[in-house]
Formats: structure tokens, sequence, C-alpha cells
């Protein structure tokens, strides 16, 4: 089963709960994440209040607009809306996909706001100070119970009212601004604001004036009534790690009607996309958002780009002459990352986010020199930034090997502006289970279950080591159990191995060692990934292009065999003499960590070489005939 890390809060209006169609968005959503529906509730207040008989009392602020006047009473009859009409029917829209779906309102203890202040509004036709309301300020939220509720269930949904700090009836919120203080207290990866229009509007008149992107300070002068509320919590939201995004009419997924709201710009329009692409969370397994982005930047510029069968974003341009096969150059990046809880932020020239190094600048740089290259006939290059690189699944990377065959590879991978790597070590990767029976620890000869696996893991360490004694090791996860009749524990046991080493003669040593291991009780050993190194040469002509390119640019190179393991290797696993390098800019020391950075100096000096080594390729592969 998909591990559902990434989290997607979906803030549906009330107009948007009647299209059966947005419940089956959601369902695509809960099949690789974790999904937080927060549910509006106008339509189903006007329905609530029609069927007993009573009219909804509306207050209107200075600015003009029309809000709920949430007196003590009323709270009741909105609590009572919600819990009879508009949960209900999302838990219907939602089971009818075999969710399984929890509703409640914030009132039930999940979320907890303070009174708001006095209002000043027109009542009656006069301004008055209204003290009699209900309205409040999201203060905190039961961070552990919906981080339960979010792991038991395909789909949360949540609705205003909230509970209140002074023990009074519950305070009305409004949901859209719910919605960003949910996503930024549990670290979002995505927040969509759905509405009935296709995004935030130049013209409320016209359909067709969507505003694409906004930052900051930007939507409230194109924002009217409602609207206004969705542009302040959009910005609220980009406080967070969140990528916000208002969305419409009635769907999550409209190209054509999607306003991004992005937390800043960068410090030179040259650095746009890598601003974007590292803005975009993308975590393994939830890269659907970054692709479709990709795919839509590369048609505004009229480069043939889609999503594949697996997820992976695929960018061409080139085809063959006279029906031949073209010349194939591909630009291998991957998409996803580790997971990450910070907004991403600019210092200076240093752009600080996951993902900056490992590997969406290499990404972002590969699309950027695919759409400025000039391709001669006969020439075909090729972008794909894969799925699940970060994971042992490697999937995307696998379906790249299976079906877009290449003459000459380019891994994104962060090397350094000024050096290429040529190879990576391979990848051995263990999963060892000791089961022993229930003992006293101050028993003779006693040997727990850990105790078991600790010393597995270092008998195979010490004969893998034997056979390679370049391999570096790490126990890199280690778990047990205690049942009335037996102990267990596990561990994955890694090794990164230099190109050229043995991996069946590594195999056959670990495991060897399940049976040794039996007199203690039942051990086994199981082997979870078998990749092995690559190394290529500096004499091919895809290194040969990028030396003239490190000279074009003044630089020294620097040729390296790095001790991780990237998509190099898997496409090794089968490809045979297609030449393989790995090259992009950032230092990969900052690779998964909370100091991730790239400076756009180094994007734009590598993106110089890249282009550079692209079009000697070129040059040279023609030379050669």
């Amino acid at each position: 089963m998909t591990p559902r890390v990434a989290l997607h809060v979906v803030k549906l209006g009330s107009a948007t709960l009647a299209h059966p169609s947005v419940f089956a968005e959601v369902a695509e959503l809960a099949g690789r994440a974790r999904v937080l529906v927060v549910a509006g509730g106008a339509a189903g207040i006007a329905a609530h209040y029609r069927a007993i008989g009573r009219e909804v009392p509306m207050l209107r602020l200075r600015n003009g607009d029309e809000v709920r006047h949430c007196t003590p009473e009323e709270m009741a009859h909105l609590v009572d809306a919600y819990e009879r009409v508009t949960l209900p029917g999302a838990r219907s829209g939602l089971s009818a996909h075999g969710l399984a779906v929890f509703t409640a309102t914030g009132a039930s203890g999940l979320v907890t706001a303070t009174p708001a202040g006095p209002l000043r509004a027109s009542v009656e036709g006069k301004q008055r100070i209204v003290r009699d309301h209900r309205i409040g300020t999201v203060t905190s939220v039961d961070v552990a119970r919906l981080g339960a509720l979010l792991d038991a269930y395909d789909v949360v949904v949540l609705s205003p009212p909230v509970a209140a700090s002074d023990g009074g009836t519950p305070l009305n919120v409004d949901a859209d601004v719910l919605a960003a203080e949910l996503s930024n207290v549990l670290h979002a990866d995505h927040l969509r604001l759905v509405t009935g229009t296709p995004g935030l509007l130049a013209d409320k008149d016209d359909p067709a004036t969507t505003i694409t992107d906004v930052h900051p300070g930007e939507g409230g002068g194109h924002a009217g009534g409602r609207m206004r509320q969705k542009v302040r919590a959009a910005e609220l939201a980009l406080l967070g790690s969140a990528d916000v995004a208002i969305t419409g009419p009635h769907t999550l997924h409209n190209p054509a009607g999607t306003s991004r709201f992005w937390p800043e710009r960068p410090p030179r329009a040259e650095l746009t996309l890598l601003n974007r692409v590292v803005a975009i969370p993308s975590v393994s397994h939830d890269e659907g958002e970054l692709a479709r982005y990709l795919v839509g930047w590369c048609a505004e510029r009229g480069i043939d780009a889609f999503v594949d069968e697996v997820g992976n974003f695929v960018a061409t341009r080139g085809e063959a002459v006279g029906g031949g096969v073209p010349r194939r150059l591909l630009m291998l990046g991957h998409l996803d990352t580790v997971p990450f809880h910070w907004p991403v932020r600019w210092d200076g020239d240093a752009l600080f986010g996951r993902g900056s190094v490992d590997a969406k600048g290499c990404l972002a740089n590969f699309v950027e020199v695919l759409a400025a290259c000039d391709v001669p006939p006969g020439y075909q290059l090729r972008v794909v930034g894969a799925v699940e690189e970060e994971v042992s699944s490697s999937r995307g990377a696998f379906h790249v090997r299976d079906h877009y065959p290449a003459d000459a590879v380019v891994v994104g991978e962060p090397s350094g502006v000024d050096a290429l790597t040529l190879g990576y070590f391979g990848l051995f990767k263990l999963g060892l289970s000791v089961r022993t029976p229930t003992g006293h620890s101050a028993g003779k000869d006693a040997v727990s279950a850990p105790d078991a696996v600790v010393g597995l893991a270092q008998d195979i360490r010490d004969d893998v080591l034997k056979l390679v004694p370049e391999a570096l090791s790490a126990l890199i996860s280690l778990s047990s159990a205690q049942r009335h009749d037996h102990h267990t524990a596990e561990a994955v046991l890694n090794f990164r191995v230099p190109p050229g080493a043995d991996l069946d003669a590594i195999t056959a040593a670990a495991l060897g060692h399940a049976s040794v291991h039996a007199s203690f009780g039942h051990a086994s050993v199981e082997v979870l990934r078998r990749t092995p190194g690559h190394a290529g040469k500096r004499s091919t002509v895809l290194a040969k292009a990028f030396g003239r390119a490190f000279g074009q640019q003044g630089l020294r190179p620097r040729y390296l065999v790095k001790k991780g393991t990237s998509d190099m290797n898997t496409l090794a696993t089968t490809w045979r003499d297609v030449p393989m390098v790995a090259y992009g800019p950032g230092d990969s020391a900052f690779d998964h960590t909370d100091d991730e950075r790239i400076t756009g100096a180094d994007y734009l000096a590598a993106r110089a070489v890249l282009a550079d080594a692209v079009g000697h390729w070129i040059t040279l592969t023609g030379a050669a005939g």
C-alpha cells in the first residue's frame, strides 16, 4: 500500500458540494494522500432555515459585505444546519466512492477560537456597534486528534462552527480562513480553495480573465464580496508550507481556472521557474501537482508535454527525419522530495526549500534548456521528471528505462557547477527479521530479539566488507515487538557498493546467515533492493561535450564517482553502452537537510554549462556521423 504521507486541505464551498464530480476528484486524492475537506455551509444553512421556517439574520459591515448575525440563540441553528444538511451531504457524496469518511464540526473540540470584538454594522439602516455576536478567531487546533483521524480515515470533513475558548456557545468562523489555519498548523502540502468561478478574475464579469499567478498583496485589488475572504485565506496560508491556489469552477484541477499564490518573488526574473518548482511540495507519491504545473509551463511555450501512466512528467522537442530514428538525448530528473515542514523563502540570492538542491534545481534547468535550445532535424531532446526516486521503488526511472530509449543521458542530480558525475555506488538493501522464544532477560544465555537482529546485522556486515572493503553500511531502521510467547525484531541493513562489486557473491554471503542464526530462534534475511553501481568514462562523446562546455564557461572541471545512488543506476540495469553523466547546480551536502538551499548564481551558471553541453553534443554526434 502506498504510504499516505502528503496532506491536501481542500475547502469546498456549499455550492461546490452540489457537484458530484468534485467528490470523484477528492477520492482520487485520497488514494495517495491524506485529505482534509473543509465544508462551507451557506447553501446548507439557507436550506435548513427554510425547513424550520426561520429567516437568516444578516448584518451589513462598513465595507459593504454581508455576514450572518450569529447571536448565541442563532448558533444552535447554525450547528444544526451543518450537522443535518452540510456534513451528511459531504459524507454521502464521498462514501459513494467507497471512502471511509469522518465528519464533524469544529465545535466538537477539534478547533477552538476566541470571541472577536464588537462589530460596526448597519442594523435597520443605522450604524451600530454589535456586541451580541458569536464570531471567533481560531486560536488552537487539536493536532494529535486530527492527525489520528487523518491516518484512520480516507477523508476527514470538518466545518464551522468551532469550540469557544470562553466556554460559551460555539463560535462561527469563516470556512476559507479555517482551511488556511488548518493548513498551516497541520503542515499541509497543498491547499485548494474551490469556488464557483475559474479562480481569481481580473474582471469579475469575464470568466476568461483568470489571474494565474498572485503574490502577497496583489489579490485584494481584484477581489470583491466572498472572494475577499478567499484571498485573505490564501495569503494567510502562505505563512505555512503548502502550495496555495483558488480553483474552479467547482473543480480542483482546471489549469485555465487556477490562481496560484506564490510566497515570494525571486530576486531576478530568470529565477522564476526555479522559485515556483521549489514552492510546490512534491514528496514521494504526491508529485502530481508539480507534474501538472510543468506540463502547463511547457504548453504555454509550445512544447509537447504530458504526465505518463506512472506519473512522470515528460516533455519532448525534435523528431526523426524521413521516418528514421532520431539521435536522442534524455535529460532525466526527478520530481519527488523527502518530507519537509517549512516555508520556502529567499535570503538574498539563496533559495531555501526542500528540493532546491535535490533535485528541482536540476529539473528546472533541464526544462528551461529544452525550451531555449535549437533542435536540428534528426535530433530529439526529452526531459523526464521521474516519480518516486527518493523511495525504494524508483517507479518512475524503471518506467523510463523500459519506455524512453536514448543514445545519451544526463541525470539531474547536484554535482556543483564545475563538476561532472560519471558514476554512482550501487544500493544493496536487506530486510532482517528475528523471532525468539519469550524468556527472562536475566536467564542464562538469554538472547533478546533486538540483540539477535543486531548480531545478525553485524555478522552480515563483516562478511560483505570482506568481499567489498570499499562498501559503506548502515542500519537504517530497527523495531521490536513483544508477545506472550515470542519476541520479534526487524531491521533494514543498507549497503552502498562501488561499481563493479560482485552482487551475486554479496547476496549469497548475506542470505547464508539466515540458517546460521536459526539456533536462537527463527531468523530470515530478505533482499529488498539490489541495484549495481555504475561508472562511465571521460572519453564518451557526452563527457567530451561537457568538457568543452566547462572550458567555454571558463571552468576547470572535476570528475566524480559518488557514494550515493541515482536513477542512473536504474537505467544501467539493462541499458548497455549508453553514455550517462549526472550534472546539476547545488551542494549535495545540503540534500535532505533543513538548510537545503541553492543560489541563483549557481543555478544560472549551471544552466549556461548545460545549454553549451547540449549544443556540443549535437555538434559532436553530427560530426561523428
